[in-house]
């Protein structure tokens, strides 16, 4: 059975949600091997994560030359592997640098990508929703090693134990790929929550709120459910939830694909939609009968959020008791 390459995303070591989804997307194509891009020591403190997930192997790309500088690197290390593996694809996370990555390595290998994949079959066809959600297709690369980013959350993480080797990798960069190095990093202060892209539960607030005070409101739903806080456009643009905009959920923010997906406030426009829709369940919170949302969502409530959201809150934590 052929290799399917897969980049592993982590922080210092420990391995990030989508990382497992990727390794259980994999499957579905071939064996897959992991491919970790770090600090000395990193594929070992991953190694017992990766197995869990089923990586028959863990490429070592353990330098300063993928840590210090930005994405081109880790593109032409990986060029190398597909040439050293021949593997059946190469499969990132979609976000920004797994978008990034794919791009080059698809110039440099000369293969066709796609990216935003939510489900992939065995035989490569990946489902994909384009044109900000108005639009759900098939599609499969014809040419060269297949590329393709997977949504985060689109997939869901399976199980099957694997006793992974660690080979590691020569990493030789040229210096055309070392023109944009890292100068600094700012660790962001982190909130007990978990993090947007990641969690499974997400409760959104949009321009109903009404103010930043209010937001409270959503912050106590998403903390009786364990879940991040999201924003739209709106709530975000009129300053309810702080900026810089790494809460903002839609086309313009980020791509959210929770189990649960609790829009409090939201119309409900296609900018937002195309930033949640793929969520397993939507719960929409409106006033409004006729607002968009509740074209989307699997279930609604018609009321004001100003009373709905603090009862749903408190039935939530009795429970919880």
């Amino acid at each position: 059975m052929a290799e399917v390459l897969v980049v592993v995303e982590h922080s210092g070591g420990a391995a990030k949600k989508i990382t497992s989804e990727l390794l259980t997307a994999a499957r579905a194509l071939g064996e897959p091997s992991a491919v970790v891009f770090g600090a000395a020591g990193d594929a070992d403190k991953l190694k017992d994560t990766l197995g869990e997930y089923g990586a028959q192997k863990i490429y070592a790309a353990e330098s300063a030359d993928v840590t210090d500088y930005l994405v081109a690197p880790r593109a032409e290390v990986l060029a190398g592997l597909v040439k050293q593996a021949s593997p059946a694809a190469v499969l990132l996370a979609s976000t920004t640098d797994g978008k990034e990555i794919a791009g080059r390595l698809a110039v440099k290998i000369e293969s066709g990508f796609l990216t935003g994949v939510t489900e992939l079959a065995a035989d490569g066809t990946a489902t994909q929703v384009v044109f900000a959600g108005a639009v759900i297709v098939k599609s499969k690369v014809t040419k060269g090693t297949p590329i393709l980013t997977i949504a985060t959350n689109a997939v869901t993480a399976e199980p099957a134990a694997a006793t992974p080797s660690v080979e590691a990798v020569e990493v030789s960069v040229s210096d055309a790929a070392k023109k944009a190095k890292v100068a600094d990093r700012v660790s962001e202060k982190k909130s007990s929550r978990p993090e947007l892209t990641e969690a499974s539960i997400v409760v959104s607030g949009g321009r109903g709120v009404g103010s930043a005070e209010n937001f409270a409101l959503i912050e106590g739903l998403a903390d009786s459910l364990g879940a991040a806080v999201g924003a739209s456009r709106a709530a975000v643009d009129s300053d309810f939830y702080p900026p810089p905009h790494q809460f903002q959920v839609g086309q313009t923010g980020k791509t959210v694909s929770p189990n649960l997906y609790v829009a409090v406030g939201i119309s409900g426009a296609i900018q937002h939609r195309a930033g949640m829709q793929t969520s397993k369940t939507i719960v929409a919170i409106n006033k409004d009968e006729e607002a968009p949302i509740f074209e989307l969502a699997d279930f609604g409530v018609v009321g004001d959020l100003f009373k709905v959201v603090p009862q749903a809150t408190e039935a939530i934590n009795a429970r919880k008791g």
